[in-house]
């Protein structure tokens, strides 16, 4: 996952609430149901030492947010400033997270969180599309791409006397309006740098589209069975296609930067273990953190920076070091440097629970001189 996103999050003055949780609504009592579990949640809080102002948004967070359909997971993170982050997890937590701390809890939304990329839904049918794009940065636009071909309906019997075959127009008026769509979504994927589309409503329709769209869009396209046009873009099948699609993504992405550490490891391009990872984040050269469980390992942290110890940080002229969980401060120290971050499973067991590539062998002063 690309963190960019977190940075100013990381530099947020805390203490700071984190709360993961199982948002799924599925009963008609799901408003009690949410109530329930934000008192619960504030109550915990509160036994951890979050003040009024932390509890109180997270509280509001959890209780007026629209519920989602079918299953769901959530993260809302508060600090001094109000919610700071309140975001759809593609699955549901196990068991709630509650956390009162100086730092934000990430490691969740890297292991489940939708991955902050530009993407569009487009919903087809021979008539035009309805474009949904979600920027990066949440935000979210919708238009309609009505192209002016007519008819796009083959005429029964009765209505060809004297006309001719209307089936070559129909389907000529489907092409022109299908032709429009492909130009609207190719000029949203190059202005806005979508990095998928989603592609759904009639079969025929859909198969059309993508063959006059262009090559770099065809590329980035993902189909969805099961959504019409008239549905919406909203639906659950919509919506569980776009999760799956990320989570494949994610997926990958843990697979390649593993295979990238066994590659570099015993090069001076890769580390693990809590010491040799915090020496890489001091000197800012990682550029893949692999998060495994670190479990109740904690690290030492000043000035942003993290170390095994505090004698590590003395020699930056840190001060007011702090004994810190490693799950948030290594985490935080990640997306400081601008690193990606991906949790990886039980197919690779770090040491001390993280690892990373690097982005040049520490050990080479020709590397280091080129940074």
């Amino acid at each position: 996952m690309q963190t960019h996103r977190f940075r100013a999050l990381v530099d947020e003055p805390g203490p700071f609430a984190t709360v993961y949780y199982d948002d799924t609504h599925t009963s008609e009592d799901a408003s009690a149901v949410a109530e329930l579990t934000a008192r619960a949640v504030v109550e915990e809080l509160e036994e951890r030492g979050a003040d009024a102002s932390l509890t109180g948004a997270i509280e509001t967070a959890m209780t007026v947010a629209t519920p989602p359909s079918g299953p769901s997971g959530r993260v809302v993170i508060a600090g001094r400033n109000g919610v700071l982050v309140d975001e759809h997890l593609v699955r549901p937590a196990v068991k709630t997270e509650v956390r009162v701390s100086d730092l934000p809890y990430l490691v969740p939304i890297v292991e489940h969180g939708v991955e902050s990329v530009a993407y569009a839904v487009a919903l087809v049918d021979h008539e035009g599309a309805d474009l949904t794009l979600h920027s990066e940065d949440g935000e979210t636009w919708t238009t309609s791409v009505d192209g002016d071909g007519y008819p796009v309906h083959k005429a029964s019997s009765a209505e060809t006397a004297g006309y001719g075959d209307p089936q070559p127009r129909a389907e000529e008026a489907a092409r022109k309006n299908l032709r429009a769509v492909a130009a609207e979504l190719d000029t949203a994927v190059d202005r806005y740098d979508v990095g998928a589309v989603f592609v759904g409503g009639d079969a025929r329709a859909r198969a059309e589209l993508l063959e006059h769209v262009a090559d770099r869009v065809r590329e980035r396209a993902v189909t969805i069975d099961g959504a019409s046009r008239s549905a919406g873009a909203g639906t659950q099948a919509t919506r569980d296609k776009i999760d799956e699609e990320f989570a494949r993504r994610r997926l990958a992405a843990v697979d390649a930067a593993v295979q990238r550490f066994h590659q570099y490891e015993g090069t001076g391009r890769a580390a693990q273990g809590v010491e040799g990872v915090s020496s890489a984040l001091r000197s800012g050269n990682v550029d893949t953190l692999i998060v495994g469980d670190l479990g109740q390992r904690t690290v030492v942290s000043a000035d942003g920076m993290v170390a095994a110890d505090v004698d590590a940080l003395s020699e930056y002229g840190a001060s007011d070091a702090q004994t810190v969980p490693a799950d948030e401060a290594v985490v935080a120290a990640a997306v400081r440097v601008g690193a990606s971050i991906v949790r990886t499973d039980e197919r690779f067991t770090p040491e001390d629970g993280v690892a990373a590539v690097l982005r040049y062998d520490e050990f080479s002063s020709a590397d280091a001189g080129v940074r």
